[in-house]
């Protein structure tokens, strides 16, 4: 039994031609980038923290327990190149730089603040499965 796949034209109205041909099943269909893009574990987990507010790179590094600076700095260059996230260097001694949420990644926060909410709410019942499936493939 699989996942029946829904028709991408029937999800959402588009009005250029372009964005209505996407499927996400599609190998070559440019929305599997995007995907890659907030798959992307820190992704999941920067983008919800700055819906509340800009953010400078310490507090982002000390919210996102175990990311380290050179991850912070790669996953946050990648929003910012793919139009989620913006940044804001204030051009001060010392340097004062925020980043912020874009309209573009404000309109995914809210979905991936939902997936990292329902992580924390299932973590037990995966980490139980996982365990009986090694008893039984051991």
């Amino acid at each position: 039994m699989g996942i029946e796949k829904p028709s991408s034209k029937t999800l959402v109205p588009v009005a250029d031609e372009a964005e209505a041909a996407a499927d996400v099943w599609s190998a070559g269909c440019p929305s599997r980038r995007v995907l890659e893009l907030i798959a992307n574990k820190w992704a999941l987990l920067v983008i919800p923290l700055l819906r509340g507010k800009p953010l400078r790179n310490n507090e982002l590094l000390r919210q996102v327990g175990g990311i380290s600076q050179k991850m912070l700095t790669q996953t946050l260059r990648d929003l910012e190149l793919n139009g989620l996230v913006l940044r804001d260097d204030r051009q001060t001694v010392p340097p004062h730089v925020e980043y912020r949420l874009s309209a573009l990644g404000l309109s995914l926060s809210k979905t991936l603040l939902a997936v990292d909410r329902w992580a924390e709410s299932n973590h037990a019942a995966i980490d139980r499965a996982q365990q009986e499936a090694r008893a039984r493939f051991g």
